[in-house]
């Protein structure tokens, strides 16, 4: 029985193997299309699209601090003393 289905969108690793085109055209057009291996999701695939969309980073580390909620709160801070903490290896 193939799992490959629009409803689904999860593939067993031989129907992924023989339908790889499909699977793309899929993850273009319908979402994310997951492979499973011994019965367990093993990988997803995504279009390039929407990997680059999820993964871009955002502005920097001066920006995420500069947009915090916490701005202006007047939130007080204190640095620890004691050097540097000892750690079991």
């Amino acid at each position: 029985m193939s799992t490959g289905n629009p409803n689904t969108g999860t593939w067993t690793v031989a129907e992924a193997k023989a339908k790889l085109s499909e699977v793309i055209e899929r993850a273009q057009s319908a979402g994310p299309q997951a492979i499973t291996r011994n019965g367990r999701k093993a990988v997803v695939v995504v279009a390039a699209e929407e990997w680059e969309r999820k993964t871009k980073r955002a502005g920097n580390l001066a920006e995420f601090f500069a947009a915090s909620p916490l701005r202006g709160s007047r939130m007080k801070t204190r640095r620890m003393t004691g050097g540097l903490r000892k750690l079991d290896l």
